[in-house]
């Protein structure tokens, strides 16, 4: 059955409808093309026919955007010559909008033509909006809910069917710019402000309102298709036009760093789209897209951020188990942590019991919710009949019977083995037998604090990310006893909160804070070793990493630093590195916090911002004479990293690459540009990967040491994708 459907009206217009089978929002795909193609062949075909709308069959929704597994099968389909069969493939779906675009209009005279409008019922992403580019006008229907934009530089490529080309045409390189390279999304009523679409008109009449215009003998020539077209704010040889791309070359790498392939090459085809025709600028725009595609960045980007990620949302580790699904829950603590998830689960339509030792600190707790949503109101984010629907289903309480009725409970109390046990222990006397318990700790092991609770097989761990409300991560801890029910509970919760899981096994930190802790540690060794700062933080930011191992100990703080370090020397013993105590304790006991006590190991100002790296770390730990290489420090910082999560999957704790990649990117901001360490070390290849960590562990030391797993793959040149793929794809 096609995605697509045509009824022809009484007055000869026809409408077009898109309706992917199976898919609650527009997909496309290589037949959905095809289909699309042949009822553009007949419309233009049939004189009967004066002109067409394109619409969606979804409620609320035109298109999600394009099913990149199209890219893996044209590389396929051309064999030994992928790039030719993407360049091929892509200029295949150039012709068919540019079909659309053209309508049947006279080459010579652009006489003639036919009028095809696209009817917009919602939401429009990546080719759900680069189609309507193409048709001769756009009208949106007024649902605050809707998004339109390109988001496609967000998942390491950038719109490759005409989408770059025509939006910098439509509206200058400079009024393109935040939608192509930052992959801002709109809602109708903006998306019209910005230009982007045209008509913006009230839901029910959006096909009477296109269906009339098609019908009004309308101009249909695009502005790039005139004798003389005049691009807005100017061509890049002219002089306005040129200052508009010098800025924009500088905003892109002053944002990128050099690291991501997608935003350069973006630029580079309408820079040199803009000078030529564009029917040329499409074939431009089309080489760099292709060139992207063939980058191993962008792939791994596209397979950790697209579709490794959809996986795990939709369950691909999930216990067999029946549904899940939370209608209530209870969340023990009113703290930044508890406030947050309180928060989160009420927006997803979970009933809340917010709990504290005492009212005052329940309703604290709240109140984060409140803040939260009056912050909405001022920016039109929400309504205050939302605001008010969003409290009402949080209930503020220091009495455990509130918590009768949960169905999961999540505990984010303080983060002490005897306070946790307390708290696992009142909470079983109230709730149900069935009832799951989950603690949401970041370092203490969970089947030591499952042995607090009289049901181990319902007990399990969920590590939300600071800030809750912004982290897109939660790492989800078995125990050794935790069950198939406390697993898929969770995933099910996760899904309910639209967050994206990873679940690992229990082991000291679990999986992301094993890894970071690494780095930042890393970084504070190299000031001792009189490292300049400044060369480690920005070596960091040139790498890929948000923030430099310095700053993130900042913003983190020293005092939680202090803590880990306490706590990781009283469990470690003699086998604990102490190489970072010094320089942290020390600037605990000076007061030197992070950001949050406006000093650590950058000054602040009045306002929190960081005005420089403190000067006091150069006379504490002086400058070495002899400074290493930026790659040297990069590779240092970023194998540290890697080395513990191959770790990870040696011993069990990862039994999925695809939530080592996935939970590295959104954990703790792992180079997204990589896809992952997993997709890194494939990238370097094994071989190079074994070679050069022994070499770091000659010269810095056992933390560099080569995992068994890296060595036999080195040795075989086997990658990690081409190891674990097909099990992680069976799981």
């Amino acid at each position: 059955m096609s995605d697509f459907s045509m009824k022809v009206g009484d007055d000869g217009v026809a409408i077009i409808t898109w309706d992917t089978q199976g898919k609650s929002m527009n997909v496309m795909n290589m037949q959905g093309f095809q289909d699309l193609d042949k009822l553009i062949d007949e419309v233009l075909a049939n004189e009967e026919i004066k002109g067409a709308v394109l619409t969606s069959g979804k409620e609320g929704s035109f298109a999600g955007g394009m099913d990149l597994n199209i890219i893996a099968k044209m590389k396929e389909m051309a064999g030994d010559n992928p790039a030719k069969g993407l360049f091929d493939g892509v200029m295949g779906m150039h012709a068919i909008l540019r079909k659309i675009e053209r309508a049947g209009m006279d080459p010579k005279t652009n006489k003639g033509g036919k009028p095809i409008a696209a009817a917009l019922p919602g939401t429009a992403l990546g080719i759900g909006l680069e189609i309507p580019l193409a048709c001769h006008r756009i009208f949106a229907a007024d649902n605050p809910k809707a998004k339109i934009g390109l988001p496609e530089i967000m998942v390491g490529i950038f719109p490759g069917a005409g989408g770059t080309t025509r939006l910098s045409r439509k509206l200058g390189a400079m009024g393109a710019s935040p939608l192509l390279l930052e992959g801002r999304l709109n809602d109708p009523k903006k998306a019209k402000m910005a230009g982007v679409v045209d008509e913006v008109v009230a839901p029910e009449e959006l096909l009477d309102k296109a269906r009339e215009w098609v019908l009004s003998n309308p101009n249909i020539v695009k502005p790039w298709d005139e004798k003389k077209e005049k691009i807005p704010g100017g061509a890049p040889y002219n002089p306005a036009g040129f200052m508009t791309y010098v800025g924009a070359s500088a905003m892109v790498n002053g944002k990128t760093q050099g690291v991501y392939p997608a935003a350069k090459a973006l630029l580079s085809a309408v820079y040199e789209g803009a000078q030529v025709d564009f029917d040329t600028a499409i074939r431009i725009e089309c080489r760099w897209f292709v060139n992207v595609l063939m980058n191993p960045s962008s792939s791994a980007m596209i397979r950790s951020l697209f579709i490794n990620k959809e996986a795990l949302e939709k369950g691909a580790n999930r216990p067999d188990v029946a549904d899940e699904k939370v209608k209530k829950v209870g969340v023990l603590g009113a703290g930044m942590m508890g406030a947050g998830i309180a928060l989160v689960s009420a927006q997803a339509g979970i009933e809340v019991v917010l709990l504290d030792q005492n009212q005052e600190a329940a309703d604290k707790g709240k109140a984060y919710t409140e803040s939260f949503a009056d912050k909405g109101i001022k920016r039109g984010k929400t309504t205050p009949e939302k605001k008010q629907a969003l409290l009402d289903r949080i209930t503020a309480t220091n009495d455990y019977n509130a918590l009768a009725g949960c169905d999961l409970i999540i505990e984010a109390v303080f983060e002490d083995v005897g306070v946790k046990a307390e708290v696992t222990k009142k909470v079983e006397e109230v709730v149900g037998e069935d009832c799951i318990f989950a603690t949401n700790t970041s370092t203490l092991p969970i089947t030591e604090l499952a042995k607090a609770s009289k049901r181990p097989e319902q007990f399990i761990g969920i590590h939300f990310f600071s800030p809750v409300e912004k982290m897109l991560l939660v790492e989800i801890i078995k125990g050794a006893e935790s069950g198939d029910r406390a697993v898929a509970k969770s995933l099910d919760y996760v899904r309910q909160i639209r967050k994206t899981p990873i679940v690992v096994n229990d082991a000291r930190f679990f999986y992301a804070n094993r890894c970071i802790i690494p780095y930042i540690n890393e970084g504070i060794r190299m000031v001792t070793e009189g490292i300049s700062p400044a060369l480690i933080e920005h070596a960091a930011k040139l790498v890929g990493m948000p923030l430099g191992p310095l700053q993130l100990t900042d913003e983190t703080s020293i005092d939680l630093g202090v803590k880990i370090a306490k706590a990781t020397r009283s469990a470690m013993g003699e086998a604990y590195d102490d190489s970072c105590d010094e320089i942290l304790f020390s600037m605990f006991e000076a007061g030197r916090l992070g950001r949050k006590a406006g000093a650590g190991f950058y000054d602040y100002d009045e306002k929190g911002k960081r005005t420089g790296l403190w000067k006091g770390l150069a006379e504490k730990y002086p400058l070495a004479d002899e400074q290493p290489s930026v790659t040297e420090v990069q590779h240092r910082l970023l194998f540290v990293q890697v080395l513990e999560a191959v770790r990870a999957l040696e011993e069990g704790v990862l039994e999925d690459i695809r939530e080592g990649d996935v939970g590295a990117i959104l954990g703790w901001g792992f180079a997204p540009w990589s896809g992952g360490p997993f997709s890194w070390l494939d990238m370097l290849g094994t071989p190079y990967a074994a070679e050069r960590t022994a070499e770091l562990s000659e010269t810095y030391g056992a933390r560099f040491s080569t995992p068994e797993l890296l060595k036999e793959m080195g040795a075989k040149g086997q990658s990690f994708y081409g190891r674990f793929a097909k099990q992680a794809n069976a799981a």
